[in-house]
């Protein structure tokens, strides 16, 4: 995934332009806010929920609260930040729906995908013997990734996929800035020490 697709799509005041739109009654202007970040909160909900049908659902109701809703939005942050945290909000109800009576807290693992970290090797033209072991390193990042803890996985995935600001993040997830930043290195250690693990068994097997 090239790095420019993980950032918010067009700036700021073009964002703003829409959502004034909107405000005002234009139907129009929030389709085009619709267009512009649905693909990447549906990846958002989807990581969440571990289920592509849960996450559709999600991103419509999110959408919708969004509309229903939009006159409250003050334009003090960003509109992708406040709709990226209603979708994470409802990816938990969701969840909790699932789970039955159970709460679902920040604290709960999920299944999640992720590929952000082997864009490092996207611009390579491998032959085939790398193909296949980009595709395996590709798997391990993934399922170190899911074995973070929900609230380090959030964190990581709005800090180092998504590109939030750490206040941003903060936002989103409704947490503190130094939780946000306490969360995220949390996260990168523990990626670094799964990884340091596994590529150390493998160059041992290798050596025998």
């Amino acid at each position: 995934m090239a790095a420019e697709s993980l950032k918010a799509p067009a700036s700021a005041d073009d964002e703003t332009a829409l959502v004034v739109a909107a405000q005002g009654g234009d139907l129009g202007a929030f389709e085009r806010l619709v267009e512009r970040y649905e693909r990447r909160l549906f990846r958002l909900a989807e990581r969440i929920t571990s289920n592509a049908e849960d996450a559709e659902d999600v991103v419509q109701e999110s959408f919708l609260k969004a509309y229903t809703k939009l006159a409250q939005f003050q334009r003090n942050s960003r509109f992708y930040t406040w709709i990226v945290r209603i979708t994470v909000n409802e990816a938990l109800m969701r969840l909790r729906k699932h789970k039955g009576s159970r709460m679902v807290s920040l604290d709960d693992d999920i299944q999640t995908e992720d590929g952000l970290i082997p864009r490092e090797v996207e611009d390579w033209h491998p032959n085939p013997e790398q193909q296949y072991t980009r595709h395996e390193v590709q798997g391990i990042l993934q399922r170190a990734i899911q074995s973070l803890a929900l609230p380090y996985r959030a964190v990581f995935q709005l800090r180092d996929v998504e590109e939030f600001s750490t206040e941003e993040t903060a936002e989103a997830l409704d947490i503190s800035v130094p939780a946000v930043k306490s969360r995220l290195l949390r996260a990168r250690l523990q990626l670094r020490e799964k990884l340091n693990r596994y590529f150390k068994k493998h160059r041992e097997a290798v050596s025998i």
